[in-house]
């Protein structure tokens, strides 16, 4: 047995034999809600006493760093150097989970607690992130344990406890840390599979834009039998108004708002992937959406603009008046290629033009930017590489990922390739109740995650650094 198999035997192991729920178990014991005031104890907690031993033990060199942005959660930066390393490779995890929502979980399950049923296994953060980074820095102690103590290159790892939040001072960190973040590749695991019997490779992730449309024409309701008719409907108004910026189908009417092309590359990349047809999964519409495109393109490919709240009146207990305001909540999904520094003015030229001048547009928190590796950079050739070598099928090729990551930090930021493996499914109740991971996943992750780690110590990897440089 080589000793690259050796290492991935170890890996297996650690499911085989507990350890991995056993370390899984005392992290989701963690209540690091983010989204609670009240847990910030807890979060700086998860960095200082169970993230910086566990590296302190493996060769890394940690510590805390303030958040830059006032009232921001805190980053653990932890790093691991090696003389006459050929480069250097920058990890990212984050520690915080979304609310537990004790009272919503299945009869027998808590979200602070690890309870294996079958091949899952429930608890919050084990899909989303816990599970994941505790499955990547278990799989790298048994490498460096199977090379003897040394990688062949850096190793930096920034984990952040504010994700669930928006990822609040990330951006101003990797901006005044350039140095001390300074990498040749960015490689880390979050996001689901395209399904739980496929690894799964992406590149980015597409980018999101939120906006509120608003009528507001008087500031109270008047009465429909004696107003109907004579004065405008906010609701009907502001119903039209996103009519014509998306249609009946789903189909994105105004052209600015679209991507400038779907390149061939990513057309082949997205070729071998199916969407949806899990147990869990909703039945896709055939004909919703931008039209000519696949299912995998479409999501995968191509823009979208959803209406995620529409409000007039008042829905729980309507009464007989027209009502004075509307308000709908929107958000694009965007692809690279998008003109994204321009959608709000393109939304209200559009509007304007279509006569709907009364309808106020807001953007509605940050715009998170559009991220994708190209497919056919040097890494991607590697990274799809090791894991067929480690799994035995050939992983699924995302060029970017359906939602939204702060990948744009990282390659945008700081200049990075991007790789991302993920370890989750999409069925997996990610900040829903009854939240899991696969055990089945988690062992196959333990062992690619090993020979990703092993490969990055080889020659091909240094040739594909030495090309992307």
């Amino acid at each position: 047995m080589s000793n690259r198999s050796s290492a991935l035997a170890a890996a297996a192991a650690l499911f085989d034999d507990g350890r991995f729920q056993a370390v899984l178990a005392r992290r989701v014991a963690c209540p690091t809600e983010s989204q609670e005031p009240a847990q910030a104890p807890q979060l700086l907690a998860y960095l200082q006493h169970e993230l910086l031993p566990a590296l302190q033990a493996l060769g890394f060199e940690g510590r805390l760093l303030d958040n830059p942005v006032a009232g921001g959660s805190p980053f653990l930066v932890a790093r691991r150097q090696e003389p006459q390393a050929a480069f250097t490779v920058l990890s990212y995890g984050h520690g915080d989970v979304v609310r537990g929502h004790a009272a919503q979980w299945r009869e027998g399950l808590q979200p602070w607690q690890l309870q294996a049923e079958g091949d899952r296994l429930y608890g919050r953060g084990t899909a989303d992130n816990k599970g994941q980074h505790t499955i990547n820095l278990m799989a790298l102690a048994e490498v460096l344990a199977a090379r003897g103590g040394r990688l062949g290159y850096n190793l930096t790892l920034l984990f952040e406890m504010g994700e669930e939040t928006g990822s609040i001072g990330l951006r101003e960190l990797c901006e005044q840390q350039r140095t001390l973040l300074a990498a040749d590749l960015f490689l880390a695991s979050d996001g689901p599979r395209v399904s739980a019997q496929r690894p799964t490779l992406f590149l980015g992730s597409r980018g999101g834009f939120n906006f509120d449309l608003t009528i507001a024409l008087r500031p109270a309701g008047h009465h429909s039998g004696n107003w109907g008719g004579l004065l405008r409907n906010p609701g009907v108004r502001l119903a039209h108004a996103i009519a014509s910026l998306v249609d009946a189908r789903g189909r994105i009417c105004v052209p600015g708002l679209l991507p400038d092309s779907l390149p061939d590359n990513v057309r082949q990349a997205l070729r071998s992937i199916e969407v949806g047809g899990g147990p869990a999964d909703p039945v896709i519409d055939a004909d919703w959406g931008e039209p000519g495109l696949t299912p995998a393109e479409r999501v995968f490919g191509s823009n979208t603009l959803e209406v995620l709240a529409f409000k007039t009146g008042n829905p729980e207990a309507p009464v007989n008046a027209i009502p004075g305001r509307a308000q709908a909540h929107c958000q694009i999904r965007y692809v690279v290629g998008s003109d994204d520094t321009h959608f709000l003015p393109i939304l209200r030229q559009h509007l304007d033009a279509h006569g709907f001048t009364d309808v106020v547009v807001t953007p509605s928190g940050p715009l998170m930017e559009a991220t994708r590796l190209n497919p056919d950079d040097a890494w991607v050739h590697w990274a799809m590489a090791s894991i067929e070598r480690s799994t035995g099928q050939p992983p699924a090729l995302l060029p970017n990922l359906g939602g939204t990551l702060p990948n744009d930090v990282f390659a945008h930021t700081l200049g990075l390739p991007t790789l991302w493996v993920p370890h989750s499914h999409p069925a997996c109740a990610q900040h829903a109740p009854d939240e899991h991971l696969l055990g089945s996943v988690a062992r196959q992750a333990l062992q690619l995650m090993a020979g990703l780690f092993w490969d990055l110590g080889e020659p091909a990897a240094r040739e594909a650094a030495w090309a992307t440089r």
